[in-house]
């Protein structure tokens, strides 16, 4: 993900004259959001997923086996993570399926906190390096929802114009088909 996007819609001026833009413009800066949020919700369950799996190897050794070794962890994976499955309140619905945005540079900033071949050998690891290596990802885990908070933030506003154009009549929905 480029973060100079993000960055761009994270200035306080980002939706000064809102109310003024051409219909185009909202939708199109809309849409980009969109964008950018659908690939910071993918970035943020990565992010997760690997602080679950350094947060359950923390717990096992806090447990009964100090020793425990790659088989191990990759066995109790579906468990670790599969508490995030399906989002509360959801029942019986499938759950939501995340697609891989195309961006390029997506992973870089998690990577550089927690490269995935680190995940590999965390049973040999000692405690203190996974111990900051959890408390690493935790703050980028903060960051990643802050970034994804301020998108929709963006993206409640800009619906908002739309909806206010299209009850006061100033936008139909007959252009939508145009």
């Amino acid at each position: 993900m480029d973060l100079a996007d993000v960055d761009l819609v994270a200035e306080p001026g980002y939706l000064d004259g809102l109310t003024s833009w051409p219909i185009e413009e909202v939708r199109r800066r809309r849409t980009e959001c969109q964008r950018l949020e659908d690939a910071t919700s993918y970035l943020r369950r990565l992010v997760q997923g690997r602080l679950d799996i350094v947060r359950a190897a923390l717990a096992r050794r806090a447990g009964d086996r100090r020793v425990f070794t790659l088989a191990d962890l990759i066995t109790e994976l579906p468990d670790t993570l599969g508490d995030r499955l399906v989002a509360p309140g959801r029942g019986n619905q499938p759950p939501h399926v995340l697609v891989p945005p195309d961006l390029p540079d997506l992973t870089a900033e998690l990577d550089a906190v927690c490269d995935p071949t680190v995940l590999a050998g965390l049973a040999q690891v000692p405690i203190e390096v996974v111990t900051a290596l959890e408390a690493a990802l935790a703050g980028l885990e903060r960051v990643v929802s802050a970034r994804r908070r301020l998108l929709f933030d963006r993206i409640d506003a800009m619906a908002a114009e739309l909806t206010r154009r299209y009850r006061s009549g100033e936008a139909s929905i007959d252009s939508l088909l145009g």
